[in-house]
């Protein structure tokens, strides 16, 4: 039931998605609370965050292409951050607009639950928020040989790879790390490049780990292709799922358990086969 006291929450995307309307509405519906989640895309980031404070929005999650551009017109950035520059969580209490990064958090656990050993060198395609959060997760679980590749804007690049002392290139070249991440739109549904692979084929039969952070769909294809060849993959997915839980407990103080979790994750990636099985 909608009413008056119901608290709005959204997420901010160029292209929204219904992952996190699902998974967000699915675990509200689950705990009996009276919140409401629906996703946006913004032609005026300042004025959408000025939206949130005067419409009293109690959270925003934020994807590209908005995850610095909506910083300065936030009161206040948390560690998480501040630390990089990339916004994808937004938390309104009172008016008062902090911005965090569950992103890294995401990023960081996974990196330990797949048990990837921190000498792999990696090549990181991307330098926006994303891969902000993703390399400032790199370098705090003890990587430290690696490439940051940034073919399209190539300045940013070099910017974030001297931030943490890695390489900085525009294409990978020779080079053939074990580790691969893409943290660009390249795959995603919808896109000018959702059928392009994010690395050459060769690279990623040369790797041991793929990682791509792009979760509409969940298997793109160079997750696709690095299936076939056998890799240990990490779907963007995962991170979306464990980014969701951290915003689910700021925005609720509710933290729902891990088979709640799993629940949402499951009628969020087809909710007839849910329904149906349950």
């Amino acid at each position: 039931m909608i009413d008056r006291d119901t608290v709005v929450c959204i997420s901010l995307a160029a292209r929204p998605g219904n992952h996190g309307n699902r998974f967000h509405n699915f675990l509200y519906d689950e705990l009996g609370l009276n919140y409401l989640y629906k996703s946006f895309s913004s032609s005026d980031i300042g004025a959408t965050i000025g939206g949130i404070r005067s419409l009293g929005i109690r959270g925003a999650s934020v994807s590209m292409p908005y995850k610095e551009s909506c910083i300065p017109f936030l009161d206040e950035l948390e560690d998480s951050a501040r630390a990089i520059d990339s916004v994808n969580t937004i938390v309104n209490d009172g008016g008062k607009l902090t911005g965090l990064n569950t992103d890294f958090i995401a990023v960081r656990t996974l990196l330990d639950d797949y048990e990837v050993p921190p000498t792999t060198p990696f090549a990181l395609l991307g330098a926006g928020g994303m891969a902000k959060a993703v390399l400032a997760a790199l370098v705090d679980a003890g990587f430290r040989e690696g490439v940051v590749l940034s073919p399209t804007n190539p300045d940013r690049g070099r910017d974030l790879a001297a931030r943490y002392g890695v390489e900085a290139d525009t294409t990978l070249g020779d080079r053939r790390p074990g580790l691969l991440i893409n943290a660009t739109p390249v795959g995603m549904a919808g896109g000018a490049e959702s059928d392009a692979l994010a690395f050459d084929a060769d690279a990623v039969r040369a790797a041991d780990y793929v990682f791509d952070v792009v979760y509409l769909p969940a298997e793109t294809p160079l997750v696709n292709l690095a299936r076939d060849e056998g890799k240990t993959v990490i779907t963007g997915d995962l991170v979306m799922v464990r980014q969701a839980k951290e915003q689910f407990a700021l925005y609720t103080g509710v933290t729902p358990t891990d088979e709640q979790i799993d629940r949402a994750e499951l009628f969020s990636a087809d909710p007839a086969a849910y329904l149906a099985s349950h």
